[in-house]
């Protein structure tokens, strides 16, 4: 091709592509001043149907890039007007066939031999035309039936050209549009471009897997596709274009394509065998095979193939196929599936999918037959684990896996948007849309990406012209980018024979079977199950034994247990993996959710703000300096200008309504805070109908806290206990708001992570930056099919009997893993915690507040080494009952520093929990602990204080406390000069379960979660544990722990943990729910 017909190639290029244009733009500022919807669809029609034919035209006589850009379009009848799809379905392999004469000069150059010589018969006619060869079907010497595919002359030439015209428009759409830079791509094009044109590769990658890389110009030529398609959806949609666009432009942002090249010995057979459809060479079926077929290679040079022949229809000939009879469901499902397992189960796939690269069987039953391996892809074993992982987390809506894989196959984000990273994947593997529905379709993608934009613009500070100019993407793996070629190649497929393909379902069974090499199997397949840190104790050294028997009988899919005896750790192991989708291990510092185990936390922060002395504004009224001072005696006071405060000691019998006015109406103003912590406010149902009508609706803090605060009780508070499964956690955190004039989260901080140093393993409402650490929730389903087997439980509401949480338990682990859910706080439900933290915090508790010696060093990372770094807003201001605002004032600040105060002298009450007992009395050996720790040999026979005095220079801060009242376990049990704040015989006490022995006597409290999370402690024997896991269950396994570890200890087991023993199923009546 001389100089001359290259720039007069060009010039027709470009010159098309400002006309169709200008073309659009016109019609665009027509369409502005008409009125009538019909008409305006006439024009648009015409438009399309006119410019369609220009476009096929120019694609016929230019050839080479331009009719593979051609066929791409021809398949994306869910995107494109009927009428582009229509005319360019004529390039799929209906172009003009070049001369007899060509072809056989061609034949015989790369084959040595004549036309004589090679076939008794050779069909002048070809089959088909395409943009880089035509096929022809002849009869070998031998007799066998074959078609040959030969290679047009100068195509390389040709395609070279081609790719600097793609160079030029992609800078221009770099230069208009900078978040479509395809500048890398094209860089990699014109490296590459030469090697695709050699049919040996093509015949290698049909008789065998693996190998390396080499390029594709089929490969290289999509994302040009993709940009011209989004050109194309702008002109005729102005500035907004679908969502799908947006996605497939950045899958293209950067990474290296390419196809594979096979140099092994495996012949048809390999590739046959790993799609199931290599009867005739073996009887062997393997697993998740389809029905396919795929023609044997006979012979190849770099420009001449020749296959096996296999008569067919083309999947393009609708006619044709419905004479057949053929299922056009089933056929195109079974693509589907066999290109589920190229991807998938071989990790090597054919990388172009369109409608000319299929034939059908003419008998039935209808085979598909797999034409054209040019673009073939071969990708290692962690990056189909991690397109597994990606598909896996988008069906089931679990961010956190989403975001590991997009870490691992290397996809990088410039920003923080989880939910908008969810809404991309989820429509890029939605079900297929028949053509006739697309258009619908396509707009309401145009209006969420709209959104998502907004979205964009508000998180980044961004003007409307700089949010059109930022790329989300800051790299993104090549490897990605043939396999989304695939998926919406096989859309385009579904979309032009008018059939609906759910590919969640179809593909599901083969992306699971890749993690399944990794999680299914359990500790027998891995021996890093149980995560590798030394054993505290001989009770440690079992429980590990015990945990891999639950693995091994799948009953456990990641978990944490820790437990402090005497202030000391002397367990703490994690075991299994971050989720069911997820392979990654468990660590000590893994974030689980723990469901209703946050309501125990939440009510020792309501305890902190009481001990601690946080005063509650009663009223505000405007005097003059020095009056009515003797009404004000019992309270704290002060005078700014002429406003005085009145204030007192925030206290359990507290009403609500002093410390909350906007919680004083329907009928709340007798709600006191004690009601509230002993579940009696009458509160129980409050808000439970937004986990159906409006299940996001619980991430609004605000809007929650609003709406609790209008709601009105059922019973009469006092009257009745009933668990307030939903509403315990905004009531709480509105008292502490309020009462606090701080964050809720700020509290947290300051009455617990701090001063236990624990920070960054535990959160209500996880901050960015954590999700690596997080695990991902399921359940188990043949556990929870018991609650079937449930009647009404009458400490249980209305709205949370058994047969409502047999359907809650469904629905909790899609709803729980999403990303803005785990991000909001929701006191009740939402706490994010490693055991290790947990079970601190309760041996921190059984001790009445004093904070135990600094955590094993054994537990790597070591607790409290990772940055915790919430961000607050300004503090909140508590409205006074006129409507007034103003700070809250905390009466102890003179005596304490960040909210809890120094021990001086030694409590009566610590030599009442155990000092003196012997070190092996209670049935363990400690092993092996470092000094590091803060333990010692002997620290068993000491009392608390004593513990902490000789431990004291090896602390993050001095000796603390966080609760100072003597009685604080009669506080959190409602016991003693309490009691009178508890509903008599009920099995809460002030916001933790009361915890009872087999003979009735309370032993100590603590509070578990729904599916088996769980902590608490043991008073008299100064015994904390905490169970972290996410396969939800029925309480089973925790059950088999917990008594497990009593035993070991000599510590009773509580009776709600009991019913579980060797071989035996928890007792059904008393389900771990709460």
């Amino acid at each position: 091709m001389g100089w001359g017909n290259i720039f007069r190639r060009r010039v027709k290029v470009f010159s098309l592509a400002v006309l169709i244009y200008l073309d659009y733009k016109a019609l665009q500022k027509r369409d502005k001043f008409m009125k009538s919807k019909e008409k305006r669809e006439v024009l648009w029609k015409r438009a399309h149907e006119r410019n369609a034919k220009r476009v096929r035209n120019l694609m016929i006589q230019s050839e080479g890039l331009w009719v593979k850009l051609g066929q791409y379009l021809s398949t994306r009848a869910d995107v494109l007007p009927s009428a582009y799809i229509s005319l360019l379905k004529q390039l799929q392999d209906s172009l003009p066939p070049r001369p007899l004469q060509e072809v056989c000069h061609t034949i015989e150059r790369e084959l040595r031999k004549s036309m004589k010589e090679l076939f008794l018969d050779f069909d002048e006619n070809s089959l088909a035309t395409a943009s880089i060869a035509q096929v022809h079907r002849a009869t070998l010497i031998d007799g066998r039936k074959v078609v040959v595919k030969v290679q047009h002359e100068d195509i390389k030439r040709i395609i070279l050209e081609d790719l600097k015209d793609a160079k030029s428009i992609v800078d221009w759409i770099a230069w208009a549009e900078p978040q479509y830079n395809f500048n890398p791509m094209i860089d990699e094009w014109c490296k590459e471009a030469p090697k695709e044109l050699d049919f040996n590769h093509e015949a290698v990658m049909m008789i065998g897997s693996g190998g390396s890389k080499i390029g594709s110009c089929s490969d290289h030529i999509w994302v040009l596709v993709v940009v011209y398609a989004l050109w194309l959806w702008r002109l005729w949609h102005g500035a907004v274009m679908a969502m799908e666009a947006l996605l497939v432009a950045l899958l293209c942002c950067s990474g290296e394509l390419g196809c594979c090249r096979d140099e092994s010995d495996e012949n048809t057979r390999t590739v046959s065998k790993n799609l199931g459809c290599a009867s005739k060479y073996d009887s062997d079926k393997p697993i998740n095979q389809v029905d396919v077929l795929i023609p044997e290679v006979i012979q190849s040079t770099e420009k001449v193939l020749i296959l096996e022949y296999m008569d067919g229809i083309r999947l393009n000939d609708l006619e044709s196929l419905e004479a057949c009879g053929v299922n056009k469901q089933k056929v195109v499902e079974e693509i589907t599936r066999a290109y589920a397992h190229q991807i998938y189960v071989d990790g090597f796939f054919n990388g172009d999918p369109h409608p000319g690269n299929f034939l059908v069987s003419k008998e039935p039953p209808h085979h598909p037959v797999l034409l054209d391996f040019g673009l073939t892809k071969k990708i290692s074993s962690s990056m189909k684990q991690s397109l597994a992982k990606m598909f896996l987390a988008s069906a089931e809506g679990d961010h956190v896996a989403l975001l590991s894989s997009f870490a691992e196959m290397g996809l990088k984000l410039r920003l923080d948007l989880p939910e908008q990273a969810m809404d991309v994947t989820s429509v890029f593997f939605r079900a297929s849309t028949p053509a006739n529905e697309a258009a619908e379709y396509v707009k309401s993608l145009d209006e969420r990406r709209t959104r998502n934009m907004k979205v964009l613009q508000e998180k980044m500070n961004l003007s409307q012209k700089e949010v059109k100019r930022f790329n989300p993407i800051d790299a993104f793996p090549g490897d990605m980018v043939i396999f989304s070629r695939v998926v919406n190649l096989l859309r385009g497929l579904s979309s032009t024979l008018d059939v609906r393909i759910v590919y969640q379902d179809i593909m599901r069974p083969f992306a699971e079977s890749v993690l399944q090499e990794k999680i299914a199997k359990g500790p027998s397949s891995s021996a890093q199950w149980i995560y590798d840190t030394p054993a505290h104790s001989d009770v440690e050294a079992k429980l590990r034994q015990i945990l891999v028997e639950l693995g091994n009988k799948d009953k456990i899919l990641g978990i944490q247990v820790c437990a402090y005896k005497d202030g000391e750790v002397i367990i703490d192991t994690a075991a299994g993996v971050l989720g069911r989708y997820d392979p990654r291990p468990v660590q000590p510092d893994s974030l689980f959710p723990v469901f209703s185990v946050t309501k125990g936390i939440a009510a020792g922060m309501l305890h902190w703000l009481v001990d601690n002395g946080y005063v509650v504004v009663i009223e505000t009224f405007t005097v003059n300096t020095g009056s009515r001072i003797r009404e004000l005696l019992p309270y704290l006071w002060f005078v700014t200008k002429c406003h005085i405060l009145a204030c007192r000691k925030l206290n359990l019998d507290e009403s609500i309504a002093n410390i909350w006015p906007e919680f004083g109406t329907n009928g709340k103003n007798l709600i006191k805070v004690h009601h509230v912590l002993n579940h009696t406010a009458g509160l129980q149902n409050a808000l439970a109908n937004l986990r159906e009508e409006h299940p996001l609706l619980l991430t609004d803090w605000d809007e929650c806290l609003k709406r609790i605060a209008m709601s009105a009780p059922e019973t009469e508070p006092g009257q009745v206990q009933l668990y307030h499964y939903l509403s315990f956690g905004w009531l709480c955190g509105g008292i502490i708001e309020h009462a606090s004039g701080k964050k809720f989260q700020e509290i947290l901080e300051e009455a617990i992570v701090r001063p236990l140093n624990i920070e960054g393993e535990l959160y209500i409402g996880i901050p960015p930056g954590v999700e690596s650490r997080l695990a991902a929730l399921t359940i188990d389903k043949d556990d929870f099919s018991k609650l079937s087997k449930i009647g009404s439980l009458s400490v249980l509401p209305s709205t949370f009997q058994p047969e409502n949480i047999s359907q809650l338990a469904t629905t909790l682990p899609a709803l729980f893993n999403m990303l803005n859910v785990r991000r909001a706080i929701i006191p009740a439900a939402n706490g994010h915690c490693s055991a290790r933290a947990l079970a601190r915090y309760y041996a921190a508790l059984v001790d009445r507040g004093l904070v135990p010696p600094p955590h094993s060093s054994l537990s790597t990372p070591l607790l409290g080494s990772h940055p915790h770094i919430p961000k607050f807003s300004s503090e909140i201001t508590s409205k006074t009952q006129n409507g007034k605002k103003s700070k809250a004032v905390s009466s102890a600040s003179k005596k304490k520093e960040n909210g809890y105060e120094q021990k001086t002298k030694q409590s009566k009450d610590s030599k009442d929990r155990g000092g003196g007992r012997e070190s092996n009395s209670d049935g363990y050996t400690r092993i092996a602990i470092d000094s590091t720790s803060g333990s010692s040999g002997s620290s068993n026979t000491s009392s608390p204080d004593e513990s902490l005095a000789s431990t004291n220079d090896s602390r993050k801060n001095n000796v603390t406390k966080i609760f100072n009242n003597p009685r604080i376990h009669d506080e959190f049990m409602g016991m003693g000069e309490y009691s009178n704040l508890v509903l008599p015989d009920g099995k809460f006490g002030l916001g933790f379960r009361r915890l009872s022995s087999s003979d009735g006597s309370c032993t100590g409290f603590g509070h578990s979660g729904m599916g088996g999370s769980t902590g608490f402690c043991d008073i008299e024997n100064r015994f904390a544990i905490a169970v972290t896991l996410n396969k939800m269950s029925f309480g089973t396994v925790t059950s088999k722990i917990i008594q497990f570890v009593c035993s070991e200890l000599n510590v009773p087991s509580p009776d709600e943990f009991s019913g579980v023993a060797a071989g035996e199923e928890l007792s059904i009546a008393r389900p771990l729910i709460n």
